[in-house]
């Protein structure tokens, strides 16, 4: 078996989909995985994804926006209070926005160099 391209693997995160057939859905409610994918039955309840999206994504978030953050502050003169809520509000927004595909990404990454995991055996 050949592993996936990259783009693939992104558009299925993207997309929230299953990494095995990218028909079923990848989640119940919001950050919950399926147990088993609707389509091809692929044993989702295996996977781990512990804090790696969330660290990955303060991590990405946190490079991106600090600057433009920092920069915005010297050109205009927002009171702090202004400037806490707006920042808060675009990194909460972004945060939870990309929690979900940064969670299906690891979910597919998992599966494309870890697929032994996923046998039914």
């Amino acid at each position: 078996m050949t592993e996936p391209s990259l783009f693939s693997t992104l558009h299925k995160a993207w997309r929230c989909v299953c990494p095995r057939c990218a028909q079923g859905h990848l989640f119940q409610g919001f950050l919950t995985v399926v147990d088993r994918c609707a389509h091809c039955h692929l044993p989702l309840s295996r996977n781990d994804s512990g804090d790696g999206p969330a660290v990955f994504l303060t991590f990405i978030l946190g490079t991106l926006l600090v600057p433009p953050a920092l920069w915005l502050s010297f050109q205009v003169s927002w009171p702090l209070w202004l400037h806490t809520v707006v920042w808060g509000l675009v990194i909460l927004g972004l945060t939870l926005g990309m929690l979900r595909p940064a969670k299906a990404l690891v979910v597919a990454l998992q599966f494309n160099h870890r697929p032994e995991e996923y046998d039914e055996s």
